[in-house]
């Protein structure tokens, strides 16, 4: 019994199947799976052709790009510009000041070496109190002498001085009158020589002009200023100032396109140090004079709003407009190019570009700005759209494989 129980084994083949149909029915499978997976990965566009494509930037665009008439460059210049110095030759003892420095008109800057002219200012100091002290015993001098002839002359009317006595009397009279001229002459002319010494003192004191602020500092204390700067080592100049109040830009503007423009015009000034903010202009001036050698004429427009963060000789570009700017035209949209823009049952679509591939996106639209299109949602400004998109791409939200084509 033991020997059969040993004999006995189940038999796994399946009834009608044989060994090579198995095999083959295997690779059928796996060749569907194939196929199954290669649709899949079609399908979802892994394996899809890429499709040739133009892209566009979403971009911030300034209503006054639409009622501009010319635009010119140029840079920001200050109408009030000095390169402060002394009169006198002198060395630099005291620098106040530095680059970026605000100063008021009067404001001491710098001085220079002034020990003798102050030593001369205090001599005609003392000098005019001399003659101060001199004036008032001239005055009682005289003083003296007009009682002294009003005495003798009532005297001599009654005979108790002599014509003698009575003639001392009034030359004593006449010298205190001349001592009392003398004495106020040499007061007047202390008192001159007073204030050419404070004046002397003075010229070593540089102070600002105007309210400024300082540009560059062009000495160092211990160099020699001197007005003419003939010297070796000597400086002409101590600092240059510029009014802030008085920036400008000056750009040159054609010959041929002068006739659209005019004084007050109003103006968009952009700098390129702050590409994002445009300034409100006005132009100042149509300096009237050409330059041959480019046939250009000079024009200076002026900032309306006061900014601290605009500094001469920055670049800037100016739009000449048609009119003034409402308020809501003085801030930036975001618009896109309207040939990106696709429609469909009512609804705007665009294809936002996301690496090597493309997907639409629903976007909310505005009015039209210039030759774009203001769009209000689904996308914002720095995105790349698809441009003309054409009816190969997928819509409802499947990816599509591109190939961006440069223009």
């Amino acid at each position: 019994m033991t020997d059969d129980i040993t004999r006995l084994k189940i038999d796994k083949a399946v009834p009608g199947v044989t060994k090579k149909k198995r095999t083959v029915m295997l690779k059928i499978g796996a060749a569907g799976a194939v196929v199954l997976l290669l649709g899949l990965l079609f399908i979802s566009g892994i394996l899809s052709p890429a499709i040739p494509v133009e892209v566009t930037l979403v971009s911030k665009v300034y209503p006054s790009q639409t009622i501009t008439l010319l635009n010119a460059s140029g840079y920001v210049v200050p109408q009030r510009k000095a390169a402060v110095a002394s009169k006198v030759t002198g060395r630099l003892v005291a620098l106040m000041v530095e680059e970026g420095s605000r100063v008021k008109k009067g404001d001491i800057l710098a001085r220079l070496e002034n020990d003798d002219a102050v030593a001369v200012s205090e001599q005609a100091a003392a000098n005019l109190s001399v003659m101060t002290e001199t004036r008032q015993q001239a005055l009682a001098e005289q003083h003296d002498s007009e009682l002294s002839f009003a005495r003798n002359r009532e005297l001599m009317e009654k005979g108790y001085v002599s014509r003698q006595e009575f003639d001392f009397a009034a030359a004593r009279r006449q010298k205190a009158m001349a001592g009392v001229a003398g004495a106020e002459a040499g007061i007047r002319a202390a008192r001159a020589a007073l204030k050419g010494a404070g004046v002397a003192v003075e010229y070593a004191l540089i102070r600002a002009p105007f309210d400024a602020v300082v540009l560059t500092k062009n000495a160092d204390i211990g160099d020699i200023v001197t007005p003419l700067g003939a010297a070796a080592n000597a400086r002409a100049s101590v600092v240059t100032l510029a009014d802030m109040g008085s920036l400008q830009v000056e750009v040159d503007v054609a010959e041929s396109n002068l006739s659209q423009v005019k004084r007050e015009q109003p103006c968009e000034i952009q700098l390129d140090a702050f590409p994002e903010k445009r300034f409100r202009g006005r132009v100042h001036m149509i300096v009237p004079t050409a330059d041959r050698t480019r046939a250009t004429i000079l024009v200076k427009v002026a900032f309306i709003d006061a900014d601290a963060r605009i500094l001469p000789e920055m670049s800037a570009k100016v739009a000449f407009l048609q009119r003034p700017l409402t308020a809501e035209e003085e801030s930036p949209r975001t618009a896109v190019n309207p040939g990106a823009v696709t429609e469909r049952q009512s609804s705007r679509f665009v294809y936002l570009v996301k690496g090597e591939e493309a997907v639409e996106v629903q976007v909310t639209l505005g009015a039209a700005v210039g030759d774009m299109v203001e769009v209000l949602g689904g996308v914002k400004a720095g995105d790349k759209v698809l441009l003309r998109p054409t009816g190969k791409l997928k819509t409802g939200g499947h990816k599509n494989r591109i190939k961006i084509v440069e223009k």
